[in-house]
């Protein structure tokens, strides 16, 4: 058996209901894909729908079948000359002679009837626990990335039926919510320890970091904050931006966030999914770059929180007298709960972001609000390992990409599974990324 990190077990119905929720998702995000297009548009931001589908069953495969269990082959002859990530470049995985639709859907229920064969009754080996974690929240991930490549390529928004009384979003709340939270700051552990139930290897060894006091903004920025910034010549005032956020705003020809227009009055409107529609005044900004969230902030006198920043505003709670930090620190922001429908938004089923004034019950010990779903929240902070990172069992997760001058991002977004979300985990993309379910949250300079 192979050798993985140490995670604490898990019941062996909860893995396999986890793998069975993951494929279920992905199915219903790419059945009515592969049928208006099993290969195209060949962009560098997207993979061909078919191939993905194909690597989540190779992942499996590869992970659990082959490396855990020691089965000597895959579960489609010379899957890993189609569908490994890491050996076939991006571009060329438009050129591979890959199966068919159908026969790469036998091979994903293949390779998920074998998996749920091999766990146990009652309690999952902790390698089993990891490793099942891991292959599952690698789904999540591309589930995600589904929904956006979808915005990008404007197709509809998916049918993902109906959700489980637990989740069903209901009525979110509406409006603004202006105005900062002071914290105090003081020493802080930065990542993830071994209480959760699963941590990637970026979040570890959790570091010890000293955070000065500063003041953070209770909510993302509004899509009225960030057009105020465009109606005030914000994309046409080189001042506002970086050496490298001009350069990329010109060759991208940008003059205001991505699927952003204005209709025959001259108001702002915004795509989502293949449907244009009014901007949302109070909702979070969202499918911006890292430099056009750094360019708003130098308009605004204001500035990206570090990640430590972040954490501390999404996991701490302050003292008694409110001077210090209390000890201690929360898997979420209002605590140790696990994620519902009335604390964030995720899991996708509201296809879309809800007001930055909604969801009060998920506000932090500070007073912040959806620090976790809604969208994912740029830092200050280059992806960077941590004092000690070692690469684990997927060594192309992180370790590939410290050097790529990536920024972390924190939080989640309305299409983050809730499985895979706390305060610790930290997301990466490179700065020009749009595509992606990203806005922002500022401190006062």
């Amino acid at each position: 058996m192979i050798a993985t990190p140490p995670t604490p077990p898990r019941p062996a119905d909860a893995l396999a209901g986890m793998l069975i929720d993951a494929r279920s998702r992905s199915l219903a995000l790419m059945r009515d894909t592969l049928e208006r297009r099993e290969l195209g548009p060949r962009l560098a931001i997207v993979n061909p729908p078919l191939w993905e589908l194909g690597h989540l069953g190779f992942f499996h495969d590869h992970f659990a079948l082959r490396g855990l269990f020691g089965l000597p082959d895959y579960r489609l002859p010379g899957a890993e000359r189609l569908f490994d990530s890491g050996s076939i470049a991006h571009d060329e995985r438009w050129a591979l002679p890959l199966p068919s639709r159908d026969e790469t859907l036998d091979y994903l229920s293949r390779v998920q009837a074998e998996m749920l064969a091999r766990l146990p009754e009652g309690e999952a080996s902790a390698a089993q626990s990891y490793v099942y974690q891991l292959t599952t929240l690698h789904e999540d991930m591309h589930g995600e990335a589904f929904l956006y490549t979808r915005q990008t390529l404007g197709d509809p928004a998916p049918d993902l039926g109906t959700p489980p009384s637990d989740q069903a979003p209901g009525e979110a709340g509406r409006g603004p919510l202006p105005g900062d939270v002071a914290v105090p700051g003081g020493r802080h552990r930065l990542g993830s320890d071994a209480t959760l139930p699963f941590r990637f290897d970026n979040e570890k060894p959790p570091m010890e970091v000293e955070v000065a006091p500063f003041s953070i903004s209770r909510a993302p920025v509004t899509n009225a904050e960030f057009a105020a910034f465009v109606d005030d010549g914000g994309y046409a005032r080189r001042d506002w931006w970086s050496e490298a956020g001009w350069r990329w705003r010109e060759a991208e020809g940008r003059q205001a966030p991505a699927y952003w227009r204005r209709d025959a009055q001259g108001r702002w409107e915004t795509r989502r999914f293949d449907r244009w529609q009014p901007l949302a005044p109070h909702q979070p900004v969202v499918h911006v770059s890292w430099h056009e969230a750094e360019a708003w902030c130098r308009w605004a006198g204001r500035r990206l929180p570090s990640e430590a920043e972040w954490e501390v505003a999404a996991s701490r709670a302050p003292s008694a007298d409110g001077a210090s930090l209390a000890p201690g620190k929360r898997r979420f922001p209002w605590g140790e709960a696990p994620p519902q429908a009335e604390r964030a938004n995720l899991d996708g089923w509201r296809l879309g972001p809800v007001d930055v004034a909604a969801l009060p019950a998920g506000d932090s010990a500070f007073g912040c609000r959806q620090l976790v779903g809604n969208v994912w929240e740029w830092t200050a902070s280059p992806f960077a390992p941590f004092p000690g990172f070692a690469p684990e069992l997927y060594r192309d997760y992180s370790a590939p990409w410290f050097q790529e001058g990536r920024y972390v991002l924190r939080g989640g977004a309305w299409a983050t599974r809730s499985r895979l979300i706390h305060t610790a985990y930290r997301n990466f993309f490179t700065p020009e990324r749009s595509d992606i379910l990203a806005g922002f949250r500022t401190c006062a300079r």
